[in-house]
């Protein structure tokens, strides 16, 4: 009763113990900015592609959903399950949290039992251990030790709360491996759209020069044009025939990324594929305030993490110079014959404790902790970092957004001119004003027009999939439908 009594006491010091030595971390004061860019962002786009950017609008856990395609949806949803990247992170997250739990054990006492049956023989000029006095006995121990270290300074807690924010860390490298993926993946659909439908035009463009080459050396040969002009021509089909290998090696190499983004080898089957009108351009975009940035980006938020664990390393660097306690108690019995174990006479105990403080180290202690003091001024630093970073990364997408838009709208009216001037010279044929290979030119430069339209498009649906990653992809509503391990 009396060592159940003290064990009990040294439990309560630990607990009630003071404060824990270092700094309580303190998160970071959010931006102040209200603006990415010098002059606010408008809405940008025409001819029904305008996309309004809506302040503080949410943005939704499976954000390429948006894109309104179905086949992209069940890609995505078939890679979630299926990516190796995925499932790695998955696991590293239960790594760190698992290390944070076994961490949480320092704060309970350590109990063991053990059962150690003997057979031994003592020298006959050595006094017998028994009394008995024999020599050759046999003898069996049962006993159960207890050991604790109590947290006086908080070093304990200081290392839970370090690898707690490890697994924070890694909880969201997990977020981050989900938005590079699902960005990853509609970038690849995208790339896909716009590949096909320039390898379309493309093939139109070689259709339509073959038919004016072959009208042109038909004039020649009744002399109505010169040689110069065949050769002319002739360059410049060869030349979009050349145009057209890269298109077929670049969708390619799509599928075969689509394929391992998946999961799969190179050489399975996807179903799925995509076209430019088979993908909507969402009418409404995000824009969060930087304050809000830095709690949605995930790249952001694990340097928080990895902020807040560099800070808990400091208490635990200043806890290892001081005082050590630790507390020790066994009871148990011993006896030669198992059958008398826990019998009277048998039983033994002890208690006992023991204080360590360093006296001498050579400076390795002192040095630790101003290690771990430079580790934190480079976590704040990185940290620091990370948050500009964060910021440039959306400027930078709200700019390309203006100009691609910009640019798409010079495309429209480009392609549009040309078809103005294709069907003005279908007119002139028909009243005889001009020849067929003249039309066929006319022809060609509206399709020209349309390949510079349809990468216009693409840029688009593109600067829109960065706007996403850029805010952060809408993690925290995703994460609500998640298993409870792969949530805070």
């Amino acid at each position: 009763m009396r060592l159940v009594q003290t064990l009990i006491l040294s439990l309560t010091i630990g607990m009630l113990a003071g404060c824990a030595v270092g700094p309580d971390y303190r998160r970071p004061d959010a931006p102040t900015s209200t603006e990415y860019t010098a002059a606010p962002q408008a809405d940008s786009g025409t001819d029904g592609q305008t996309q309004r950017l809506v302040r503080s609008m949410d943005i939704p856990g499976q954000w390429w959903t948006l894109f309104r395609s179905a086949p992209l949806d069940a890609l995505i949803d078939d890679a979630l399950k299926h990516n190796p990247d995925v499932e790695a992170a998955r696991a590293a997250l239960q790594v760190a949290q698992e290390n944070a739990y076994a961490e949480r054990g320092a704060y309970f006492p350590s109990v063991s039992a053990g059962f150690n049956p003997t057979r031994q023989k003592n020298a006959g000029d050595v006094a017998s251990a028994l009394t008995s006095d024999a020599n050759l006995y046999s003898l069996t121990t049962a006993q159960v030790s207890v050991s604790y270290a109590p947290d006086l300074w908080g070093g304990t807690r200081r290392q839970v709360e370090s690898a707690l924010a490890q697994a924070q860390a890694q909880r969201f490298q997990l977020e981050a491996t989900y938005l590079t993926l699902t960005s990853n993946l509609v970038n690849a659909a995208i790339e896909e759209a716009s590949l096909r439908a320039q390898i379309d035009t493309t093939l139109q463009m070689i259709e339509m020069q073959t038919t004016v080459l072959t009208t042109l050396r038909r004039q020649q040969a009744l002399g109505d044009v010169d040689e110069a002009t065949v050769a002319a021509q002739v360059t410049v089909l060869e030349e979009t025939r050349q145009a057209l290998p890269p298109l077929r090696k670049q969708l390619n190499q799509q599928r075969d990324l689509l394929a391992a983004l998946t999961g799969r080898m190179p050489d399975e089957r996807i179903d799925a594929q995509f076209e430019l009108d088979g993908l909507q351009l969402p009418a409404e975009l995000p824009l969060s305030l930087p304050a809000q940035l830095v709690e949605q980006r995930p790249d952001v938020r694990a340097s928080e993490a990895e902020l807040h664990a560099a800070s808990a390393a400091i208490g635990v660097a200043i806890a290892d110079r001081l005082p050590n306690v630790q507390l020790d108690a066994s009871l148990g019995s011993a006896s030669e014959r198992t059958s008398s174990l826990f019998t009277a006479g048998t039983g033994f105990w002890s208690i006992g404790a023991g204080v360590t403080q360093p006296l001498f180290d050579a400076g390795a202690l002192k040095h630790k902790q101003r290690a771990a003091e430079a580790g934190y001024r480079q976590a704040a630093a990185q940290y620091r970092s990370t948050v500009i970073a964060a910021a440039q990364n959306v400027a930078d997408v709200l700019h390309a957004i203006q100009a691609d838009a910009q640019a798409l709208a010079a495309a429209e009216r480009a392609e549009r001119a040309a078809m103005r001037s294709l069907q003005i010279a279908r007119k002139q044929l028909a009243l005889g004003d001009i020849s067929q290979s003249s039309l066929l030119i006319a022809e060609l430069a509206w399709r020209q027009a349309g390949l510079t339209l349809i990468q216009a498009r693409a840029a688009r649906f593109a600067d829109t999939v960065a706007l996403f990653q850029a805010l952060g992809g809408g993690w925290w509503n995703r994460a609500k439908g998640r298993p409870e391990g792969e949530r805070s």
